[in-house]
Protein backbone atom coordinates (compact mmCIF):
# COMPACT_ATOMS: atom_id res chain seq x y z
CA UNK A 1 0.00 0.00 0.00
CA UNK A 2 1.27 3.61 -0.97
CA UNK A 3 0.61 6.22 1.51
CA UNK A 4 1.23 9.15 -0.69
CA UNK A 5 -0.17 11.05 1.69
CA UNK A 6 0.23 12.13 4.93
CA UNK A 7 -1.67 11.27 7.67
CA UNK A 8 -3.71 14.43 8.87
CA UNK A 9 -6.14 13.59 11.52
CA UNK A 10 -6.65 10.63 14.23
CA UNK A 11 -9.66 9.23 12.13
CA UNK A 12 -7.34 8.83 9.36
CA UNK A 13 -4.50 7.17 11.79
CA UNK A 14 -7.44 5.02 12.86
CA UNK A 15 -8.35 4.03 9.86
CA UNK A 16 -4.77 2.92 9.04
CA UNK A 17 -4.00 1.28 12.08
CA UNK A 18 -7.66 -0.85 11.47
CA UNK A 19 -6.12 -1.60 8.22
CA UNK A 20 -2.90 -2.92 9.89
CA UNK A 21 -5.00 -5.26 12.01
CA UNK A 22 -6.62 -6.71 9.44
CA UNK A 23 -3.20 -7.18 7.46
CA UNK A 24 -2.40 -9.09 10.31
CA UNK A 25 -5.38 -11.35 10.42
CA UNK A 26 -4.59 -12.18 6.91
CA UNK A 27 -0.85 -12.92 7.19
CA UNK A 28 -2.41 -15.08 10.21
CA UNK A 29 -4.78 -16.89 8.10
CA UNK A 30 -2.89 -17.79 5.43
CA UNK A 31 -0.08 -19.15 7.52
CA UNK A 32 -3.30 -21.41 9.52
CA UNK A 33 -4.31 -22.28 6.13
CA UNK A 34 -1.13 -23.52 5.03
CA UNK A 35 -0.42 -25.63 7.64
CA UNK A 36 -4.18 -26.86 7.79
CA UNK A 37 -3.84 -27.42 3.71
CA UNK A 38 -0.78 -30.39 3.89
CA UNK A 39 -1.82 -34.12 4.50
CA UNK A 40 -1.27 -35.66 7.83
CA UNK A 41 1.89 -37.28 6.46
CA UNK A 42 2.80 -33.99 4.64
CA UNK A 43 2.61 -32.32 8.26
CA UNK A 44 4.51 -35.23 10.10
CA UNK A 45 6.96 -34.59 7.12
CA UNK A 46 7.00 -30.63 7.46
CA UNK A 47 10.41 -29.35 8.14
CA UNK A 48 10.77 -28.24 11.77
CA UNK A 49 11.77 -24.76 10.94
CA UNK A 50 8.82 -24.16 8.72
CA UNK A 51 6.60 -25.41 11.20
CA UNK A 52 8.41 -23.59 13.55
CA UNK A 53 7.96 -20.09 10.83
CA UNK A 54 4.07 -20.78 10.59
CA UNK A 55 3.90 -21.03 14.21
CA UNK A 56 5.66 -17.83 15.20
CA UNK A 57 4.14 -16.39 12.10
CA UNK A 58 0.85 -16.65 13.54
CA UNK A 59 1.51 -16.13 17.03
CA UNK A 60 3.28 -12.95 15.66
CA UNK A 61 0.64 -11.15 14.13
CA UNK A 62 -1.61 -12.24 16.96
CA UNK A 63 0.58 -10.10 19.63
CA UNK A 64 0.39 -7.19 16.41
CA UNK A 65 -2.86 -6.97 16.25
CA UNK A 66 -2.89 -6.68 19.84
CA UNK A 67 -0.60 -3.71 20.24
CA UNK A 68 -2.13 -2.12 17.09
CA UNK A 69 -5.88 -2.51 19.20
CA UNK A 70 -4.15 -0.82 22.24
CA UNK A 71 -3.30 2.06 19.48
CA UNK A 72 -6.34 2.26 18.39
CA UNK A 73 -7.83 2.64 21.78
CA UNK A 74 -5.75 6.08 22.61
CA UNK A 75 -7.21 7.78 19.23
CA UNK A 76 -10.14 9.91 19.77
CA UNK A 77 -11.37 8.56 16.35
CA UNK A 78 -14.64 7.09 15.05
CA UNK A 79 -13.57 3.57 14.10
CA UNK A 80 -14.35 2.45 10.34
CA UNK A 81 -16.65 -0.38 9.98
CA UNK A 82 -14.73 -3.79 10.57
CA UNK A 83 -16.40 -4.85 6.81
CA UNK A 84 -14.68 -1.80 5.14
CA UNK A 85 -11.64 -1.93 6.10
CA UNK A 86 -11.97 -5.98 5.63
CA UNK A 87 -12.73 -4.59 2.10
CA UNK A 88 -9.56 -2.45 1.44
CA UNK A 89 -7.60 -5.22 2.74
CA UNK A 90 -8.92 -7.72 0.54
CA UNK A 91 -8.72 -5.00 -2.65
CA UNK A 92 -5.08 -4.19 -1.87
CA UNK A 93 -3.42 -7.66 -1.02
CA UNK A 94 -5.87 -10.81 -1.17
CA UNK A 95 -5.43 -10.80 -4.78
CA UNK A 96 -3.19 -13.69 -4.46
CA UNK A 97 -4.23 -17.12 -2.99
CA UNK A 98 -1.77 -18.57 -1.01
CA UNK A 99 -1.85 -21.84 -4.20
CA UNK A 100 -0.53 -18.58 -6.13
CA UNK A 101 2.59 -18.92 -5.38
CA UNK A 102 5.00 -22.19 -5.40
CA UNK A 103 4.87 -23.23 -2.10
CA UNK A 104 4.56 -22.44 1.89
CA UNK A 105 7.60 -20.47 1.84
CA UNK A 106 6.93 -18.00 -1.05
CA UNK A 107 3.91 -17.30 0.30
CA UNK A 108 5.14 -16.66 3.66
CA UNK A 109 7.52 -14.59 2.27
CA UNK A 110 4.86 -12.47 0.30
CA UNK A 111 3.12 -12.02 3.40
CA UNK A 112 6.14 -10.74 5.44
CA UNK A 113 6.84 -8.66 2.68
CA UNK A 114 3.80 -7.19 2.71
CA UNK A 115 3.24 -6.08 6.05
CA UNK A 116 6.55 -4.50 6.24
CA UNK A 117 5.68 -2.19 3.16
CA UNK A 118 2.86 -1.20 4.71
CA UNK A 119 4.06 -0.35 8.29
CA UNK A 120 7.44 1.52 6.32
CA UNK A 121 4.86 3.23 4.32
CA UNK A 122 2.65 4.06 7.55
CA UNK A 123 5.82 5.52 9.76
CA UNK A 124 7.12 7.66 6.25
CA UNK A 125 3.29 8.84 5.99
CA UNK A 126 3.53 9.84 10.36
CA UNK A 127 6.89 11.25 9.45
CA UNK A 128 6.03 13.37 7.07
CA UNK A 129 2.61 14.78 8.77
CA UNK A 130 2.96 18.10 11.33
CA UNK A 131 -0.47 16.94 12.41
CA UNK A 132 -1.38 16.21 16.00
CA UNK A 133 -2.87 13.09 17.59
CA UNK A 134 -4.57 12.12 20.34
CA UNK A 135 -1.44 9.37 21.10
CA UNK A 136 1.95 10.33 22.13
CA UNK A 137 3.50 10.24 18.08
CA UNK A 138 6.83 8.81 19.59
CA UNK A 139 5.41 5.95 21.28
CA UNK A 140 3.03 5.78 18.24
CA UNK A 141 6.51 5.26 15.94
CA UNK A 142 8.68 3.47 18.56
CA UNK A 143 5.66 0.79 18.78
CA UNK A 144 5.39 0.78 14.52
CA UNK A 145 8.88 0.41 14.10
CA UNK A 146 9.16 -2.50 16.84
CA UNK A 147 6.99 -4.54 14.31
CA UNK A 148 7.95 -3.06 11.32
CA UNK A 149 11.54 -4.87 12.21
CA UNK A 150 9.81 -7.93 13.05
CA UNK A 151 8.45 -8.21 9.47
CA UNK A 152 11.86 -7.21 8.52
CA UNK A 153 13.48 -10.26 10.47
CA UNK A 154 10.23 -12.74 9.24
CA UNK A 155 11.46 -11.49 5.84
CA UNK A 156 15.04 -12.22 6.72
CA UNK A 157 13.63 -15.91 8.20
CA UNK A 158 12.00 -17.07 5.58
CA UNK A 159 14.85 -15.96 2.89
CA UNK A 160 17.11 -17.90 4.63
CA UNK A 161 14.95 -20.98 4.77
CA UNK A 162 14.69 -20.38 1.62
CA UNK A 163 18.09 -20.28 0.07
CA UNK A 164 19.17 -23.35 2.61
CA UNK A 165 16.30 -25.80 0.98
CA UNK A 166 18.05 -24.96 -2.94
Amino acid sequence: MSLATRVGSDRQLARLLQIGVVLEEVVEARAYHHHQSLSTDEQAELDDRIEHLLEHAAEESAEHRSRLEELIDELDAESVAFEEIEALVDGQYGQTKPDDFDGILYDQLHSEETAYKFYDDLIEAIEGSDATFDIDRKRLLATLRAIRAEEEEGVRDVTEIMEERE
